[in-house]
């Protein structure tokens, strides 16, 4: 699994637990729902940190719990070359 894809099963399972749209994470994140659906489809494949953020804060949670979850925690981040 890829990171793109971790970050886009975190967000949906975020969304299911919450019971909330993507389009309402756009709203209550500020960020655009054009940003979340290109994540959710892998079409960015490395979110900036300032997007995450907006994401966490969607939620109500901060970037560093949005980021601490088993797969991201257990999964070796190769740098591109």
């Amino acid at each position: 699994m890829t990171y793109a894809d971790i970050l886009a099963r975190r967000i949906n399972d975020l969304r299911k637990e919450r019971g909330i749209s993507l389009n309402k994470l756009a709203t209550l994140s500020g960020a655009k729902q054009s940003t979340l659906d290109n994540i959710i489809k892998g079409h960015t494949k490395n979110p900036s940190i300032g997007t995450l953020d907006r994401v966490a804060q969607g939620f109500g949670i901060t970037v560093s719990q949005f980021l601490d979850f088993p797969e991201m925690n257990e999964m070796i981040i190769e740098e591109d070359e």
